[in-house]
């Protein structure tokens, strides 16, 4: 580990000197060994987290990184190995013990009270109390102190749900703060918020640093390894592989510890595609949009959906594939009108959707790998009303071997399942029968850099069977490395088209980002200044 030791200095600021002694650890884990149902998951992995120090916990979906963290917090009792913190032993499994000690855990799932007040949320647990009931005022006024600390300007009255992911998760770690908590482990904080709000976060995880906090958390982001980590962790395959200062080690060395080999072509070559108009789009109005909006997807080609948050992306998916209501247009598949407003009408005429959010919208976690595989097409396995299971299975399990899922079987939980592998069922689900458009939104967000690799081949091997796919995506690489061509939106219009030859262009970048933002498409520089960039979002 890195010999940084910190110094509390007046005011909250911390500074770093440099020692030979041993350093302090807030967190300890010791040879923690863990299995679910015989599998293997964590096989002796040691790590410690020092006072005033950031860790990046890397690793592929399924490396273990969310496991080890559950136990680290109390959450599961490991099958080997202790945690101590601050030289105590943890009661393994126990979160209370953890809590008492000062480990406090922000999941990707927030446990955010919904309905109740921002205060309340603050003070669940810990409530100030007096002789005639709660105080109310008090602990109104401590929340908004507690907010302005950390660059919140918000009444904390207001009621949880009404506000954004990101600033309900800096909530949840301002909770934590004030429990006293000097470990907090954070699992994937920024996979579920806008960019803004993930500076945000960045500046809130930088602050506790200042005050002495350990902080570890994951994330599939080298760019937000870089920006805030002292020192990067990688798991694979349940055993650690890399334990490192951040500074020490390349961007490739990390990928490559990650997934085991140098990850030379993450982007396969784009195919070739017909002539052939597969999906036309005439005039569509999603409800909302201030216009309609026209696009030709011929077989075999990628239509990348490129845009800022919010620019209309998924409403226009979302819009074409019938989930979401439009108010005009045609859409026709293979020259046969589509009916609007009719996601049954759209599976029948071979459409597919793999939404942005796989957990809520794409796959019922609490089902199987084989429900969840026969979900869209149950009509095609049943008789009589009778499910027909061989058919069934041996379509799901072909499907799944098409994708190279991972897993145990068939019946293996979803919920089990890593990130990318779900998002691999998702795509799987549709290849039991008949594709001829596919529609992507946000295919890779959540998934490690290993399991992109995978998805990108499917997109690409799909499109080469002569699939029309368009594709919604935040990440400026996807869009120009797997797109044909490219439609920029903004506020639901289409401001710009690039084909292949624009998109190899070496201003791209800064042409797509004012189409998206509204800039002027000639700047004098050719980058936007900060105050531009500020304006965009």
């Amino acid at each position: 580990m890195s010999d940084r030791i910190i110094d509390q200095q007046p005011g909250g600021n911390a500074t770093e000197t440099l020692s030979t002694e041993a350093q302090p650890v807030v967190l300890e884990c010791t040879g923690i060994k863990k299995a679910f149902s015989g599998i293997p998951v964590l096989k002796g992995v040691s790590l410690q987290l020092q006072p005033g120090t950031i860790t990046a916990l890397a690793g592929e979906n399924g490396a273990g990184k969310s496991t080890l963290m559950k136990i680290a917090s109390g959450q599961y009792r490991a099958d080997a190995g202790d945690v101590r913190v601050r030289g105590e032993l943890l009661t393994s499994g126990s979160t209370q013990s953890a809590n008492r000690l000062g480990v406090a855990i922000v999941p990707q799932e927030l446990a955010s009270l919904l309905d109740l007040t921002v205060y309340e949320n603050i003070f669940i647990g810990r409530e100030l109390k007096g002789p005639f009931g709660l105080r109310r005022k008090a602990m109104i006024e401590e929340a908004r102190k507690d907010l302005q600390q950390f660059g919140l300007q918000f009444d904390p009255t207001r009621k949880m749900g009404t506000l954004p992911v990101g600033i309900r998760q800096i909530i949840e770690i301002i909770k934590a703060t004030n429990t006293g908590a000097r470990a907090i482990l954070l699992d994937e904080p920024s996979s579920a918020i806008a960019e803004r709000e993930v500076q945000q976060l960045l500046d809130v995880m930088r602050a506790l640093r200042d005050q002495g906090v350990a902080l570890l958390f994951t994330t599939h982001k080298m760019e937000e390894m870089r920006a805030v980590a002292d020192h990067v962790v990688v798991l694979r395959d349940g055993g650690l592989v890399l334990d490192e200062a951040m500074s020490a080690v390349s961007d490739d060395d990390i990928v490559t510890a990650m997934i085991g080999r140098e990850l030379e072509d993450l982007f396969p070559d784009r195919p070739d595609h017909s002539d052939d108009v597969v999906l036309d789009i005439h005039d569509l109005h999603v409800e909302g949009a201030p216009e309609p909006v026209s696009i030709s997807v011929r077989r075999g080609e990628i239509i990348g959906l490129a845009g800022l948050v919010g620019a209309g992306r998924t409403e226009l998916i979302e819009g074409i594939f019938g989930v979401r209501r439009t108010t005009a247009g045609t859409i026709t598949v293979d020259g046969k009108p589509l009916k609007r407003n009719d996601p049954y009408a759209s599976i029948g005429a071979n459409i597919a959707l793999v939404p942005e959010d796989r957990k809520g919208a794409g796959g019922v976690l609490s089902m199987d790998i084989l429900d969840n595989g026969s979900l869209p097409r149950l009509k095609s396995f049943t008789a009589a009303g009778w499910l027909r299971q061989g058919a069934r299975r041996a379509a799901v399990s072909e499907a799944t071997d098409s994708v190279r899922l991972r897993s145990r079987g068939l019946g293996q939980s979803m919920e089990t399942l890593s990130g990318g592998n779900q998002q691999k069922v998702v795509f799987a689900r549709w290849l039991t029968g008949t594709v001829d458009v596919l529609l992507l939104d946000e295919p890779t967000r959540g998934v490690d850099v290993g399991a992109r690799s995978e998805i990108y081949r499917i997109i690409t091997e799909l499109a080469a069977k002569g699939m029309a796919v368009i594709m919604a995506s935040s990440d400026m690489p996807e869009i120009l490395s797997l797109s044909h061509r490219a439609l920029v939106l903004r506020e639901g219009r289409i401001t710009g088209t690039l084909d292949a030859t624009e998109l190899a262009a070496h201003d791209v970048q800064d042409r797509i980002f004012r189409l998206a933002s509204g800039l002027s498409a000639t700047p004098t520089t050719g980058i936007p200044t900060s105050t531009e960039k500020e304006t965009a979002r």
